[in-house]
């Protein structure tokens, strides 16, 4: 066994109507509350945010995060804290909020500059206290310590340190409840996509990350369809939010690769959510890593399908592909990139901009070179 180490998550309190429990968690003095327009919306954050009215803890609600946040987003969060001297952060909602809290928490913190804590370890300041919350069962950003902004020219920048990891999360499946099918599907893949590229990881693949991509795959595949077509099963729900929070463990330890290194490009260029942009490469990626990842692909399979044991490693490899593939179009996801209105034509500059994500492109089983990435993009189309 290779020398490996392993960064453990945020306390964690899972269950039905806990997110109210974060206002005895935090210190006293008021709360910057990160988190968008359409949660907002939805009521979601009201329990919360009257809990942490009710307990003194006056909340400052920053809803402007928008899908890919940006870093102007980020920096007028990071004001509106710093204005209202806000003792901690919370960040609710999807991925994006959440990204953006933890850097507020920080900057607010430590007072460094954004510029200088890009990239792996820069991030050694003491940020706030901080507390994040799912409302969707996919980014699994509540349990890493990265987070990813949106800079200039629609390139994706992101920060990973410990200083980022919460000190609290909280699973509460009754957020999750009724979300639409294609937010749904969208974001389940996207946490399956997190255990898989986890458990192929060249970098940092080790036996406990190992152990939280299998039980994080086993809930996602066995619940995925059970939430697209019944969205008020809670149970489901339940194991759908902490297959996420497993996925993101593993995947802070060991972390994703090409699959994710070629759906940003269709965030930043062409807006599509992230689980999408990842349902939409994940069969293209994982076929043309097979051979390299051929036995981690079969042991992934026994856990889908614990039935195909007696098949050979290759056939075991390749069902698992196709029963990812299946559980995309299932959802409901359309799987092509025609299907999103991206034309042929794009592919050599959505292969130049993926390119710029050598951070994900060094933990695939393959080395993905530009016209590798145009070939995938086009088989894709």
């Amino acid at each position: 066994m290779r020398d490996f180490t392993f960064i453990h998550g945020p306390r964690l309190l899972s269950g039905a109507g806990r997110s109210i429990e974060v206002a005895e968690r935090l210190p006293a003095g008021p709360v910057l509350f990160v988190t968008d327009a359409q949660v907002r919306r939805l009521g979601l954050p009201a329990a919360c945010l009257d809990a942490l009215a009710e307990s003194g803890r006056e909340p400052i609600l920053f809803d402007s995060v928008e899908a890919d946040p940006s870093q102007s987003t980020l920096l007028a969060a990071v004001e509106i804290g710093r204005a209202a001297g806000v003792a901690s952060v919370v960040g609710f909602g999807g991925g994006s909020p959440m990204d953006v809290a933890k850097l507020a928490a920080y900057l607010l913190g430590s007072g460094d500059d954004l510029d200088s804590i890009w990239g792996v370890g820069l991030a050694t300041g003491k940020r706030l206290p901080l507390a994040l919350i799912p409302t969707t069962a996919g980014t699994g950003s509540e349990a890493t310590p990265v987070a990813v902004i949106t800079v200039e020219g629609a390139e994706k920048r992101g920060v990973n340190s410990p200083a980022l990891i919460a000190d609290w999360a909280v699973l509460d499946a009754g957020l999750t409840l009724g979300m639409p099918r294609a937010l749904t599907a969208a974001t389940g893949i996207d946490a399956i996509v997190h255990a898989v590229e986890a458990y192929t990881s060249a970098k940092a693949k080790n036996p406990i990350s190992d152990l939280y991509a299998r039980e994080a795959l086993r809930l996602l595949s066995a619940n995925l369809m059970i939430v697209c077509e019944e969205p008020l099963h809670q149970v489901a729900r339940g194991a759908m939010l902490l297959g996420a929070h497993l996925a993101g463990l593993a995947f802070a330890n060991a972390p994703v690769a090409g699959v994710h290194a070629l759906a940003y490009p269709l965030g930043g260029l062409h807006h599509l959510a992230h689980g999408l942009s990842n349902a939409l490469m994940l069969r293209h990626v994982l076929a043309f890593n097979a051979e390299a990842a051929r036995q981690e692909y079969a042991e992934l399979a026994e856990v889908m399908d614990p039935e195909c044991s007696a098949l050979g490693t290759q056939a075991k490899a390749a069902l698992l592909i196709e029963r990812l593939e299946q559980l995309v179009t299932a959802s409901g996801l359309a799987p092509r990139l025609r299907d999103h209105g991206i034309s042929f034509d794009k592919a050599p500059l959505l292969a130049r901009e993926a390119m710029k994500q050598q951070r994900l492109l060094v933990n695939n089983p393959v080395e993905i070179r530009e016209v590798d990435a145009q070939r995938l993009y086009e088989a894709a189309w």
